[in-house]
């Protein structure tokens, strides 16, 4: 009988660490735009005793995340989904950043919810910066969640000329990502399935190393001090939510989003970061999905 697949996308520090936790005993499918980065992250995982197969894919085009999914389905039956990929505000430009961390994230819980299994789960890290914008009308919440796939991006929500910056077009973004998966829950709910999102705070990385070392490492350190944890947080920490999020203890929780921020947003929003008080905040928000 052929193993489990779980479907990892994108090539990073979160996604190894719970493809680390999760991936042992099953068929590892890892997608990344780069094959540098997939067979990196692979090789880690290949030597430690997983069973893994990297491939390239690009999350802003349904035909490259097809071609995965189908891919995958031939490797045996997917049982789980782990979406990372994405770019940042400082990364990539408005087009860009609303192709790849939404309308990609949108197809790939499409596609992948038409072939997900019984028993089977999706994680989607999104960001904490989908908190730190201006609400949504319920109406316009209702659009990112429900709208068909090819017609995101043509949401008047969503014109170009509407989104001032990056950092604007991350948080619309992320905040459709978790819309998202309170709309493609139901749908893998008819599987049998479960889908959830995880919006981490500053998570340390190679990343974010360098961040905290550069211009905005001020910022940075403002944010630790006044974040109830008093520190920013790691990939095993967020691992260890997907790892409830993935298992049979979580039959009953779908179509959720879980801060994993170290209580920076309540802070932000109520502490001693809120935008008024804290030093630098405007400056230094652009960079707070690391």
């Amino acid at each position: 009988m052929a193993k489990e697949v779980m479907i990892v996308v994108g090539a990073g520090q979160i996604l190894l660490a719970i493809a680390r936790r999760m991936g042992y005993g099953k068929q590892i499918l890892l997608g990344d735009k780069s094959e540098g980065n997939a067979k990196a992250i692979g090789k880690v995982l290949e030597e430690a005793g997983f069973d893994v197969t990297t491939t390239v894919m690009d999350l802003s085009d349904r035909a490259s995340i097809q071609a995965m999914v189908k891919k995958a389905t031939s490797m045996g039956p997917v049982k789980y989904l782990v979406n990372g990929a994405g770019v940042s505000p400082s990364q990539a430009s408005i087009e860009t950043i609303l192709k790849v961390d939404l309308y990609g994230t949108a197809v790939l819980l499409e596609e992948v919810g038409k072939v997900i299994e019984e028993g089977g789960a999706g994680i989607v890290i999104s960001s904490q910066s989908g908190f730190r914008m201006k609400q949504l009308t319920p109406e316009e919440d209702r659009q990112l969640a429900l709208t068909p796939t090819e017609e995101l991006l043509d949401l008047p929500l969503l014109a170009e000329e509407n989104i001032e910056t990056t950092l604007q077009a991350y948080q619309l973004a992320k905040r459709c990502n978790e819309k998202r998966v309170m709309g493609e829950s139901v749908k893998w709910g008819t599987r049998g399935a479960w889908l959830n999102d995880i919006a981490p705070g500053i998570i340390v990385t190679p990343l974010a190393l360098d961040e905290f070392n550069g211009i905005r490492g001020d910022f940075y350190k403002n944010m630790f001090a006044k974040s109830p944890a008093g520190r920013p947080g790691t990939a095993d920490e967020v691992a260890d939510v997907a790892e409830l999020l993935m298992s049979d203890r979580a039959q009953f929780i779908t179509g959720a989003t879980f801060l994993v921020d170290g209580g920076a947003t309540a802070s932000y929003y109520y502490g001693p970061l809120q935008p008024g008080l804290a030093t630098g905040m405007a400056e230094g928000r652009s960079n707070d999905r690391l």
